[in-house]
């Protein structure tokens, strides 16, 4: 990087101008207003601007709704394989590797027991820096164990999904088979008369949207969330139309009757906690 200019304060003398360190600010994905990083974490990366809701980690999330140090991980060891063999630009296992170095994750859910609110909770969250928070074995095997454990221990399970990529396309059937797999799970913790709450962030599609995130008992979305199957870009070109405003936004799906209710990210923890002490753990 090329060294920055000096600057003449008199004859014979200058000084190198100080740039502003790197990190220090960050720009909002929806309107690009550069926002002081502090100020980011301050409002849960909430753009203080146009109100939009960016990408916030998993375990910053589980962080943010959580009583403090009450969250216990479950499922830690469950890794995954390569049963396909899958190789496009690089090879899958290469694939998962860079992503558990980038993300501090072992997988793309992360599951376990916690407080919220002093509420307890079964919990499973998927995570859209993780190959896009796809829906391969081991992340349908850790959300169908936590509505098995919900339903076993009598508690309400909350799932909350970021997935951009639905099933994951490196295993095969095996990815889609766990559409079937959580919605089974699901459907046995209902029939046991369990509490479900669904959480909606940006963005929420593909195999996701279309299983375990649409079975919610009530389904929440954060504001501005595209929520979906097919992307609106794609459905667009497909049907040679244009596409309502708003199409597959939370609040769309609000006005249509898709979910139940748009919540503030700093009010998910409160709102867990009335929905539960509303519908109670158990019918």
């Amino acid at each position: 990087m090329a060294e920055p200019a000096p600057i003449e304060l008199e004859e014979g003398m200058s000084r190198r101008k100080r740039g502003v360190p790197a990190g220090l600010w960050v720009r909002c994905p929806g309107c690009q207003t550069t926002i002081f990083r502090k100020e980011a974490e301050k409002r849960m990366n909430v753009c203080p601007e146009c109100g939009n809701h960016w990408y916030v980690p998993a375990r910053q999330r589980i962080a943010q709704i959580f009583d403090a140090s009450t969250f216990e991980e479950l499922d830690t060891q469950l890794t995954t394989a390569d049963p396909l063999q899958f190789n496009d630009r690089r090879p899958y296992p290469e694939r998962i590797k860079a992503d558990q170095i980038s993300t501090g994750l072992t997988e793309a859910a992360v599951t376990g027991i916690g407080n919220v609110r002093a509420r307890r909770i079964a919990f499973g969250i998927t995570d859209s820096h993780f190959i896009m928070g796809s829906m391969g074995s081991v992340v349908g095997e850790k959300l169908a164990r936590i509505a098995e454990r919900a339903m076993e221990e009598k508690l309400p399970l909350v799932f909350l999904s970021g997935s951009g990529g639905g099933a994951r396309m490196h295993e095969g059937i095996l990815s889609l088979m766990q559409m079937a797999k959580v919605s089974a799970a699901l459907a046995k913790f209902h029939q046991s008369g369990g509490l479900y709450i669904s959480i909606m962030t940006n963005p929420t599609m593909g195999g996701v949207a279309a299983s375990f995130a649409m079975l919610g008992d009530l389904i929440f979305a954060e504001p501005k969330a595209l929520i979906g199957f097919a992307g609106p870009r794609t459905i667009k070109a497909t049907l040679q139309m244009e596409l309502p405003k708003g199409f597959q936004t939370s609040e769309f799906l609000l006005e249509h009757g898709y979910i139940d209710r748009i919540v503030q990210r700093q009010d998910l923890g409160t709102e867990i906690a009335r929905a539960v002490d509303y519908c109670g753990s158990r019918s």
